[in-house]
């Protein structure tokens, strides 16, 4: 993967960030913006992309725009951009209609075959764990196949910690599978109130 450092922007409004290479050489700039509606059609096929490794989802197809949008949580939608091209999209979904877990949501990072080790899954999650805080969540979790590495060593990268095995949790072509539950509990979003209830 090339040396590549982050330069952050207040992402309140969810304002891009920009990745640059420290290398001297000039090089292209990978951008974090907002996914919007005009993405979708490069957001689904990363999405098929990942679907089709079969080590990804328990989906079997990618959903309609309209479907996928309100599955989501409507901040912490994110796409990683290089002059143009999409290279991986990362977005929350909420794990319980209760208003106790308001602040739980559910990860998904899905990069691009062709930007795989690039960097661009670092870059997406750790934009989607500044922007969750800012809208005031205060765990993350992600379902993940035991098979999958690549992504169980990148939430490690980020302080998730594994909670748990779910063990044939489903079932994907006849065969049921297990996924491993990660989490990451926020210090910054409600760290007083789970001090002063434990």
């Amino acid at each position: 993967m090339k040396n590549v450092g982050i330069a952050m922007t207040n992402f309140a409004n969810e304002s891009s960030c920009r990745i640059h290479s420290n290398f001297v050489e000039q090089s292209p700039v990978m951008i974090i913006v907002p996914l919007e509606e005009k993405h979708w059609t490069e957001v689904k096929r990363i999405y098929e992309e990942g679907i089709a490794t079969g080590n990804a989802t328990f989906e079997s197809s990618a959903p309609t725009w309209e479907n996928w949008s309100s599955s989501h949580l409507p901040f912490s939608r994110l796409v990683a951009e290089e002059n143009g091209e999409v290279l991986g999209w990362a977005a929350l979904s909420k794990v319980s209609d209760r208003c106790v877990y308001g602040g739980v949501a559910e990860v998904s990072v899905y990069v691009s075959a062709a930007a795989s080790g690039k960097g661009v899954g670092a870059a997406l999650l750790h934009a989607l764990i500044e922007t969750s805080e800012q809208n005031n969540i205060w765990t993350l979790t992600a379902g993940i196949f035991p098979v999958n590495e690549s992504s169980i060593h990148l939430h490690q990268k980020f302080g998730f910690r594994l909670v748990g095995r779910r063990e044939k949790i489903g079932k994907m072509n006849g065969v049921w599978r297990d996924t491993l539950l990660y989490e990451r509990r926020s210090a910054a979003v409600g760290r007083h109130q789970a001090e002063t209830s434990s």
